[in-house]
């Protein structure tokens, strides 16, 4: 900074104003100081900036995994809104675990975010003390928690699942099974398969075909390994519903190779409209979600909360995402 003053004729107190796009710096001499920070190659010290100016200039957000393409296309929507703004992301991501989650929240409140977006899968009593305390604008993604620590921009999982469950028994399935990760308790998986459980149970029919296997999050390989073993699982089955696209498409690959037509003698349904759900043959039945939109919904909600006194009643406290079913050949036809 001090080579730049220099070459300007001002103070470093100057460039640090004109840096911050001070008003008491005239447009003329910005703009000299930023043509000769641009030729002479100067980054300025953005954390040193935050100290006067009390602002750390980016948004934390948590993904459960780096490896799924909602998550990717969530956060690439989230960044674009949020950089438009000047702003940046700061990325981290739980790998499905509640004690890393916490680690990553502590660490990233120590930054000073100006807001942070994670998705609620759960927390440790001592993720949400931090949160709670934390000051700033805080947002719980990809559910409707009945007691959200701020703000929400999600669906309920458990309906989504409710819905595509009475679907199927609409299409005459009554010995449907329900695929799901062995240890779901804190994931979004679990209100899905709570979301089985009732619509069969409202329909009268048994909810007892329950396949668990693997951990968070299932895989296109665990439901190949189900697919082949279906019989020790659920043999009687004449429909097996997903918690997601992968391992519907994992069941259907398998189910395939043994000589087992899909829809005719099973049907498949998964969840999430992933690519290979589109793309498979036969193409998976499932629950349509656009993770694009809930990051752009995200972001706006962000924004708004920064410009309104970080959450005023003014803003929405809740931004519910559409989901649809979306029937495939997967399963058999009205």
């Amino acid at each position: 900074m001090e080579d730049v003053a220099q070459a300007a004729g001002v103070s470093r107190m100057t460039v640090s104003r004109a840096l911050r796009k001070d008003g008491t710096v005239s447009e003329q001499t910005r703009k000299r100081i930023l043509d000769l920070v641009s030729k002479m190659n100067y980054v300025p010290d953005q954390m040193a900036g935050s100290l006067s100016t009390k602002k750390s200039g980016f948004v934390a957000t948590l993904v459960p995994s780096l490896n799924n393409v909602h998550y990717a296309k969530m956060v690439q929507a989230l960044t674009e809104c949020i950089e438009s703004t000047g702003m940046q992301i700061l990325l981290g991501h739980t790998d499905y675990s509640m004690a890393r989650e916490e680690q990553l929240v502590e660490s990233m409140l120590k930054r000073r975010p100006e807001a942070i977006a994670l998705p609620f899968d759960g927390h440790t009593k001592r993720t949400i003390k931090l949160l709670k305390q934390a000051g700033i604008p805080v947002l719980e993604l990809w559910e409707t928690p009945s007691k959200p620590i701020g703000h929400t921009v999600g669906f309920s999982n458990e309906e989504a699942s409710f819905s595509m469950t009475k679907q199927l028994i609409e299409l005459g399935y009554t010995n449907i099974a329900f695929l799901c990760e062995t240890n779901d308790e804190w994931t979004r998986g679990a209100a899905r398969r709570t979301g089985f459980r009732l619509a069969m149970e409202e329909a009268g029919l048994s909810a007892h075909r329950l396949i668990r296997y693997g951990s968070p999050p299932m895989s296109i390989k665990d439901g190949y390994h189900i697919g082949k073993n279906l019989d020790q699982y659920a043999s009687d089955t004449d429909c097996i519903f997903c918690v997601s696209d992968s391992p519907a498409f994992g069941v259907l690959t398998a189910l395939q190779e043994k000589g087992i037509k899909v829809p005719d003698k099973v049907g498949i349904a998964g969840f999430g409209n992933f690519e290979v759900s589109r793309y498979s043959t036969p193409s998976i039945t499932t629950v349509k979600v656009d993770p694009a939109e809930l990051g752009r919904q995200a972001a706006e909600l962000v924004i708004q909360l920064l410009n309104d006194g970080s959450g005023k009643k003014s803003v929405k406290k809740k931004i519910e995402m559409n989901v649809s079913i979306e029937l495939r050949n997967s399963t058999r036809q009205n």
